[in-house]
């Protein structure tokens, strides 16, 4: 299987969870542009959003909202982006759709093209926090 997003949602990679549903799962984002920077991702495998049929666009955008809510009260951000890029003239990197959830902050600048790499021990504290504040 060569979709990163496909290994962690069937577990053989891994992916500091955040939320999962029948469609969705939800994780923090490996190399993210703040702290807290999530994606939202469909179990199945669609290349661009074009590819999901419009209910299925719809579900991933009600998800959205819950992480986006979560992360917000765990890290104390001020508001967030959401971004979804298709193809790789779009700066898509992984070739499975994803909705990603990116935290601002006022007394901190966001550089987009600057990430992070945070220690897994990191991410996991921060996925714990957050899924300490889901609904």
């Amino acid at each position: 299987m060569k979709c990163v997003f496909c290994r962690i949602i069937k577990g053989t990679d891994p992916g500091h969870m955040l939320y999962e549903d029948d469609y969705h799962v939800a994780f923090l984002d490996r190399y993210p542009i703040t702290e807290g920077h999530s994606l939202v991702v469909p179990k199945d495998h669609y290349r661009m959003i074009t590819d999901m049929r419009p209910t299925d666009v719809g579900k991933i955008f009600t998800v959205a909202p819950k992480i986006a809510r979560a992360v917000m009260q765990a890290t104390g951000a001020d508001a967030f982006s959401l971004g979804q890029n298709n193809g790789r003239a779009a700066k898509q990197m992984v070739f499975h759709v994803h909705v990603h959830i990116i935290p601002g902050y006022n007394d901190r600048d966001t550089i987009w093209t600057k990430r992070n790499i945070p220690t897994d021990q990191d991410l996991a504290n921060l996925a714990k926090r957050i899924r300490a504040c889901m609904d």
